[in-house]
Protein backbone atom coordinates (compact mmCIF):
# COMPACT_ATOMS: atom_id res chain seq x y z
CA UNK A 1 0.00 0.00 0.00
CA UNK A 2 1.52 3.21 -0.70
CA UNK A 3 -0.84 5.08 1.53
CA UNK A 4 -2.86 4.52 4.58
CA UNK A 5 -5.89 6.00 2.38
CA UNK A 6 -5.56 3.09 -0.18
CA UNK A 7 -5.52 0.64 2.31
CA UNK A 8 -8.86 1.66 4.32
CA UNK A 9 -10.53 2.66 0.90
CA UNK A 10 -9.08 -0.93 -0.34
CA UNK A 11 -10.90 -2.36 2.58
CA UNK A 12 -13.75 -0.46 1.99
CA UNK A 13 -14.36 -1.08 -1.53
CA UNK A 14 -13.46 -5.09 -1.17
CA UNK A 15 -16.38 -5.29 1.54
CA UNK A 16 -14.39 -6.36 4.26
CA UNK A 17 -15.96 -2.92 6.12
CA UNK A 18 -18.28 -0.32 5.78
CA UNK A 19 -15.88 2.09 7.12
CA UNK A 20 -12.80 2.95 9.11
CA UNK A 21 -10.43 5.66 10.15
CA UNK A 22 -6.81 5.53 11.06
CA UNK A 23 -3.67 7.01 12.67
CA UNK A 24 0.01 6.35 12.25
CA UNK A 25 2.06 9.01 14.07
CA UNK A 26 5.97 8.68 14.25
CA UNK A 27 6.76 11.60 16.87
CA UNK A 28 5.24 15.36 15.20
CA UNK A 29 4.28 13.23 11.69
CA UNK A 30 0.68 12.41 11.60
CA UNK A 31 -0.85 10.24 9.01
CA UNK A 32 -4.80 10.39 8.98
CA UNK A 33 -7.38 8.88 6.49
CA UNK A 34 -10.72 7.67 7.03
CA UNK A 35 -12.90 5.73 4.18
CA UNK A 36 -16.55 4.65 4.04
CA UNK A 37 -18.86 5.31 7.26
CA UNK A 38 -16.47 6.47 9.83
CA UNK A 39 -14.33 9.49 9.03
CA UNK A 40 -11.24 10.89 10.65
CA UNK A 41 -13.43 13.11 13.37
CA UNK A 42 -16.10 10.48 13.90
CA UNK A 43 -17.05 9.44 17.45
CA UNK A 44 -17.01 5.73 17.74
CA UNK A 45 -17.70 3.15 20.00
CA UNK A 46 -13.84 1.82 21.04
CA UNK A 47 -15.25 -1.16 23.21
CA UNK A 48 -12.14 -2.91 24.90
CA UNK A 49 -9.42 -0.59 23.96
CA UNK A 50 -11.21 1.36 27.04
CA UNK A 51 -9.25 -0.79 29.15
CA UNK A 52 -5.71 0.95 28.76
CA UNK A 53 -7.44 3.99 30.09
CA UNK A 54 -9.07 2.39 32.92
CA UNK A 55 -5.66 0.68 34.17
CA UNK A 56 -4.04 4.28 33.94
CA UNK A 57 -6.53 5.48 36.36
CA UNK A 58 -5.73 2.67 38.76
CA UNK A 59 -2.33 3.55 39.08
CA UNK A 60 -3.14 7.48 39.34
CA UNK A 61 -4.51 6.08 42.58
CA UNK A 62 -1.05 4.08 43.16
CA UNK A 63 1.25 6.85 41.98
CA UNK A 64 -0.75 9.40 44.78
CA UNK A 65 -0.39 6.61 47.67
CA UNK A 66 -4.16 5.43 47.77
CA UNK A 67 -4.03 1.97 46.97
CA UNK A 68 -0.24 -0.40 45.99
CA UNK A 69 -0.38 -2.92 43.95
CA UNK A 70 0.07 -5.27 46.92
CA UNK A 71 -3.27 -3.80 48.52
CA UNK A 72 -5.81 -6.80 48.79
CA UNK A 73 -9.10 -5.06 46.79
CA UNK A 74 -11.24 -5.99 49.78
CA UNK A 75 -10.49 -2.78 51.56
CA UNK A 76 -12.78 -1.22 48.90
CA UNK A 77 -14.92 -3.70 47.39
CA UNK A 78 -15.77 -6.24 50.75
CA UNK A 79 -18.14 -8.26 48.66
CA UNK A 80 -15.02 -9.73 47.12
CA UNK A 81 -13.15 -10.53 50.57
CA UNK A 82 -13.85 -14.46 50.17
CA UNK A 83 -14.63 -15.29 46.81
CA UNK A 84 -14.97 -18.92 46.13
CA UNK A 85 -12.73 -20.94 43.31
CA UNK A 86 -13.96 -23.93 41.57
CA UNK A 87 -12.02 -26.99 42.46
CA UNK A 88 -11.05 -27.98 39.04
CA UNK A 89 -11.25 -25.77 36.05
CA UNK A 90 -13.87 -28.46 34.85
CA UNK A 91 -15.91 -28.46 37.90
CA UNK A 92 -20.04 -27.64 38.67
CA UNK A 93 -20.27 -24.32 39.85
CA UNK A 94 -21.54 -25.51 43.36
CA UNK A 95 -17.96 -27.92 44.03
CA UNK A 96 -16.02 -24.91 45.48
CA UNK A 97 -13.38 -24.21 47.99
CA UNK A 98 -12.31 -20.97 49.12
CA UNK A 99 -9.74 -18.71 47.16
CA UNK A 100 -5.65 -19.59 48.40
CA UNK A 101 -5.27 -15.77 49.14
CA UNK A 102 -6.82 -12.49 48.66
CA UNK A 103 -7.25 -10.60 45.60
CA UNK A 104 -4.68 -8.30 45.61
CA UNK A 105 -4.58 -5.04 43.29
CA UNK A 106 -1.81 -6.04 40.85
CA UNK A 107 -3.83 -9.70 39.90
CA UNK A 108 -6.99 -7.11 38.89
CA UNK A 109 -4.47 -4.83 36.22
CA UNK A 110 -3.09 -8.33 35.04
CA UNK A 111 -6.14 -10.13 34.82
CA UNK A 112 -5.15 -12.67 37.48
CA UNK A 113 -7.83 -12.52 39.39
CA UNK A 114 -9.58 -16.00 39.08
CA UNK A 115 -12.52 -14.10 37.22
CA UNK A 116 -12.71 -13.89 33.27
CA UNK A 117 -12.98 -15.87 30.20
CA UNK A 118 -10.30 -18.83 28.94
CA UNK A 119 -9.91 -20.34 25.60
CA UNK A 120 -12.69 -23.12 26.70
CA UNK A 121 -16.10 -21.52 27.31
CA UNK A 122 -17.68 -24.23 27.66
CA UNK A 123 -16.57 -24.77 31.16
CA UNK A 124 -19.37 -24.23 34.27
CA UNK A 125 -17.94 -21.10 35.78
CA UNK A 126 -17.03 -19.22 32.34
CA UNK A 127 -20.63 -20.29 31.33
CA UNK A 128 -21.94 -18.80 34.82
CA UNK A 129 -20.26 -15.63 34.60
CA UNK A 130 -21.72 -15.17 30.79
CA UNK A 131 -25.19 -15.81 32.11
CA UNK A 132 -24.96 -13.72 35.13
CA UNK A 133 -22.94 -10.92 33.97
CA UNK A 134 -23.31 -10.67 30.15
CA UNK A 135 -20.36 -8.59 27.96
CA UNK A 136 -22.55 -6.45 26.01
CA UNK A 137 -25.42 -4.49 27.65
CA UNK A 138 -25.06 -4.88 31.49
CA UNK A 139 -28.10 -3.40 32.89
CA UNK A 140 -27.12 -3.18 36.79
CA UNK A 141 -25.52 -0.15 38.52
CA UNK A 142 -21.79 -0.67 39.55
CA UNK A 143 -22.75 -1.83 43.15
CA UNK A 144 -25.17 -4.72 41.73
CA UNK A 145 -22.65 -5.86 39.37
CA UNK A 146 -19.67 -6.24 41.76
CA UNK A 147 -22.69 -8.42 44.03
CA UNK A 148 -23.68 -10.39 41.24
CA UNK A 149 -20.07 -10.75 40.69
CA UNK A 150 -19.43 -12.05 44.03
CA UNK A 151 -21.58 -14.88 43.83
CA UNK A 152 -20.26 -16.48 40.54
CA UNK A 153 -17.50 -18.84 41.60
CA UNK A 154 -13.60 -18.11 40.07
CA UNK A 155 -12.17 -20.47 37.60
CA UNK A 156 -8.57 -20.06 39.05
CA UNK A 157 -7.27 -19.12 41.91
CA UNK A 158 -5.18 -15.54 42.48
CA UNK A 159 -2.33 -15.29 40.29
CA UNK A 160 -2.88 -18.78 38.69
CA UNK A 161 -3.83 -17.54 35.72
CA UNK A 162 -4.62 -14.76 32.66
CA UNK A 163 -8.11 -14.30 32.32
CA UNK A 164 -9.93 -12.07 29.74
CA UNK A 165 -12.04 -8.91 30.62
CA UNK A 166 -13.59 -8.94 33.91
CA UNK A 167 -11.36 -7.45 35.80
CA UNK A 168 -11.24 -4.05 33.70
CA UNK A 169 -14.69 -3.80 34.89
CA UNK A 170 -13.68 -4.42 38.56
CA UNK A 171 -11.12 -1.79 38.70
CA UNK A 172 -13.34 0.40 37.36
CA UNK A 173 -15.65 -0.20 40.71
CA UNK A 174 -12.33 -0.27 42.62
CA UNK A 175 -11.54 3.34 41.32
CA UNK A 176 -14.93 4.45 41.97
CA UNK A 177 -15.35 3.02 45.94
CA UNK A 178 -11.25 4.42 46.02
CA UNK A 179 -12.32 7.80 44.62
CA UNK A 180 -14.96 8.53 46.18
CA UNK A 181 -16.25 9.88 42.91
CA UNK A 182 -18.29 8.36 40.00
CA UNK A 183 -15.26 6.02 37.21
CA UNK A 184 -17.10 8.53 34.24
CA UNK A 185 -16.35 11.96 36.73
CA UNK A 186 -12.88 10.81 37.97
CA UNK A 187 -11.66 9.70 34.49
CA UNK A 188 -13.08 12.86 32.96
CA UNK A 189 -11.30 15.21 35.82
CA UNK A 190 -7.90 12.95 36.08
CA UNK A 191 -6.94 11.82 32.63
CA UNK A 192 -10.01 13.27 29.62
CA UNK A 193 -9.57 17.00 30.69
CA UNK A 194 -6.35 17.20 31.22
CA UNK A 195 -4.80 15.59 28.13
CA UNK A 196 -8.20 17.60 25.81
CA UNK A 197 -9.79 14.74 25.06
CA UNK A 198 -12.65 16.06 24.88
CA UNK A 199 -14.77 13.80 22.86
CA UNK A 200 -14.14 10.70 25.08
CA UNK A 201 -17.01 9.42 27.72
CA UNK A 202 -19.58 6.90 28.52
CA UNK A 203 -21.98 8.42 26.43
CA UNK A 204 -22.22 10.98 23.12
CA UNK A 205 -23.76 14.44 23.48
CA UNK A 206 -26.88 15.43 21.71
CA UNK A 207 -25.09 17.63 19.84
CA UNK A 208 -22.32 15.29 18.83
CA UNK A 209 -24.56 12.51 17.73
CA UNK A 210 -23.79 13.21 13.71
CA UNK A 211 -20.57 12.51 14.19
CA UNK A 212 -21.59 8.57 15.38
CA UNK A 213 -21.40 6.13 12.81
CA UNK A 214 -23.54 3.27 12.77
CA UNK A 215 -22.52 0.58 14.86
CA UNK A 216 -23.31 -3.51 13.45
CA UNK A 217 -24.54 -4.85 16.48
CA UNK A 218 -26.93 -3.65 19.29
CA UNK A 219 -25.75 -0.51 21.46
CA UNK A 220 -24.31 -1.13 25.10
CA UNK A 221 -26.19 0.06 28.09
CA UNK A 222 -24.94 3.33 29.72
CA UNK A 223 -26.10 2.67 32.86
CA UNK A 224 -22.95 0.29 33.63
CA UNK A 225 -20.11 2.83 32.84
CA UNK A 226 -17.88 -0.78 32.15
CA UNK A 227 -14.40 -0.35 32.55
CA UNK A 228 -13.75 -2.67 30.47
CA UNK A 229 -15.48 -1.91 27.13
CA UNK A 230 -17.87 1.14 27.59
CA UNK A 231 -16.07 4.38 26.46
CA UNK A 232 -16.74 6.16 22.96
CA UNK A 233 -13.89 8.39 21.59
CA UNK A 234 -12.09 9.59 18.39
CA UNK A 235 -8.93 9.58 16.45
CA UNK A 236 -7.19 12.72 18.14
CA UNK A 237 -8.17 11.74 21.27
CA UNK A 238 -6.32 8.12 21.30
CA UNK A 239 -3.44 9.85 20.10
CA UNK A 240 -3.16 12.11 22.67
CA UNK A 241 -3.76 8.98 25.37
CA UNK A 242 -0.77 7.23 23.28
CA UNK A 243 1.13 10.45 23.32
CA UNK A 244 0.77 10.81 27.18
CA UNK A 245 2.54 7.65 27.76
CA UNK A 246 5.06 8.02 25.73
CA UNK A 247 5.70 11.11 27.28
CA UNK A 248 6.64 9.15 30.59
CA UNK A 249 3.06 9.79 31.42
CA UNK A 250 3.06 13.80 30.71
CA UNK A 251 2.20 14.83 34.20
CA UNK A 252 -0.86 12.31 34.29
CA UNK A 253 1.08 9.42 35.26
CA UNK A 254 4.70 8.54 36.89
CA UNK A 255 7.05 7.22 34.40
CA UNK A 256 7.42 4.24 36.81
CA UNK A 257 3.36 3.88 36.41
CA UNK A 258 3.92 4.26 32.52
CA UNK A 259 6.56 1.39 32.71
CA UNK A 260 4.76 -1.42 34.43
CA UNK A 261 1.41 -0.62 32.26
CA UNK A 262 3.49 -1.44 29.51
CA UNK A 263 6.27 -4.28 30.45
CA UNK A 264 4.84 -7.96 30.38
CA UNK A 265 3.96 -9.47 33.91
CA UNK A 266 2.73 -13.35 32.94
CA UNK A 267 4.61 -15.89 32.62
CA UNK A 268 5.17 -18.08 29.72
CA UNK A 269 2.84 -21.04 31.00
CA UNK A 270 -0.07 -18.14 31.49
CA UNK A 271 0.56 -16.92 27.90
CA UNK A 272 0.74 -20.18 26.42
CA UNK A 273 -2.53 -20.66 28.16
CA UNK A 274 -4.45 -17.18 26.76
CA UNK A 275 -3.25 -17.75 23.13
CA UNK A 276 -6.70 -17.23 21.73
CA UNK A 277 -7.01 -13.68 22.56
CA UNK A 278 -3.48 -12.79 23.02
CA UNK A 279 -1.69 -14.53 20.12
CA UNK A 280 1.66 -14.67 21.31
CA UNK A 281 1.55 -11.37 23.00
CA UNK A 282 2.28 -10.98 27.02
CA UNK A 283 0.09 -8.82 29.31
CA UNK A 284 1.00 -5.31 30.92
CA UNK A 285 -1.50 -3.49 32.74
CA UNK A 286 -4.30 -2.88 30.10
CA UNK A 287 -3.37 -4.22 27.34
CA UNK A 288 -1.20 -6.40 25.22
CA UNK A 289 2.89 -6.47 25.33
CA UNK A 290 3.86 -7.79 21.94
CA UNK A 291 7.24 -9.38 21.40
CA UNK A 292 8.11 -6.05 18.91
CA UNK A 293 7.78 -3.95 22.00
CA UNK A 294 4.01 -3.09 20.78
CA UNK A 295 1.84 -2.15 23.57
CA UNK A 296 -2.02 -1.54 23.47
CA UNK A 297 -5.28 -3.46 22.90
CA UNK A 298 -7.78 -4.60 20.11
CA UNK A 299 -11.44 -3.82 20.75
CA UNK A 300 -15.00 -5.99 20.18
CA UNK A 301 -16.30 -2.89 17.62
CA UNK A 302 -13.04 -3.71 15.37
CA UNK A 303 -10.83 -1.16 17.20
CA UNK A 304 -7.23 -1.07 17.95
CA UNK A 305 -4.96 1.41 19.38
CA UNK A 306 -1.14 1.06 20.18
CA UNK A 307 2.69 2.51 20.83
CA UNK A 308 5.96 1.54 20.46
CA UNK A 309 7.90 3.90 22.46
CA UNK A 310 11.18 2.64 21.01
CA UNK A 311 10.24 4.49 18.28
CA UNK A 312 7.40 7.18 19.56
CA UNK A 313 5.07 5.46 17.44
CA UNK A 314 1.21 5.77 17.65
CA UNK A 315 -1.14 3.40 16.00
CA UNK A 316 -4.80 3.63 15.79
CA UNK A 317 -7.53 2.08 13.63
CA UNK A 318 -10.96 2.68 14.35
CA UNK A 319 -13.79 0.89 12.45
CA UNK A 320 -17.59 0.42 13.89
CA UNK A 321 -17.87 -3.50 12.50
CA UNK A 322 -18.47 -6.31 15.90
CA UNK A 323 -15.77 -8.80 15.42
CA UNK A 324 -16.69 -12.28 15.17
CA UNK A 325 -14.42 -14.09 17.77
CA UNK A 326 -11.17 -12.86 19.67
CA UNK A 327 -8.75 -13.21 16.87
CA UNK A 328 -7.23 -9.76 14.99
CA UNK A 329 -9.22 -9.41 12.06
CA UNK A 330 -7.33 -9.11 8.31
CA UNK A 331 -7.41 -5.67 8.66
CA UNK A 332 -5.61 -5.03 11.69
CA UNK A 333 -2.63 -7.33 10.40
CA UNK A 334 -2.11 -5.11 7.73
CA UNK A 335 -3.12 -1.82 9.21
CA UNK A 336 -0.10 -3.29 11.84
CA UNK A 337 2.16 -3.68 9.43
CA UNK A 338 1.74 -0.34 7.46
CA UNK A 339 2.11 1.71 10.91
CA UNK A 340 4.68 -0.55 12.63
CA UNK A 341 6.34 -2.63 10.18
CA UNK A 342 5.11 -6.13 11.97
CA UNK A 343 1.42 -7.38 11.46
Amino acid sequence: MTSLRDLLETSVESGTVPGAAALVAHGEDVEIAGAGEVEPDSIVRIASITKPITAAAVMILVDEGRMSLADPIARWLPELASPQVVRTPQSAIDDVVPAERPITVEDILTFRAGWGFPSDFSLPAVAELFQKLPVFGPRETPDEWLATLARVPMLRHPGEAWLYNTCSDVQGVLIARAAGRPLPAFLAERIFEPLGMTDTGFYVPAEKLDRLPKYRAPDLSPIFPSGAGGLVSTLGDCHRFGRMLLADGAGILSARSVRLMTTDHLTQEQRDESALFLEGAGWGFGGAVATDGRYGWIGGTGTTAHIVSSTGTVGILLTQLRMTGPTSTELMRAFWQYAFGTP
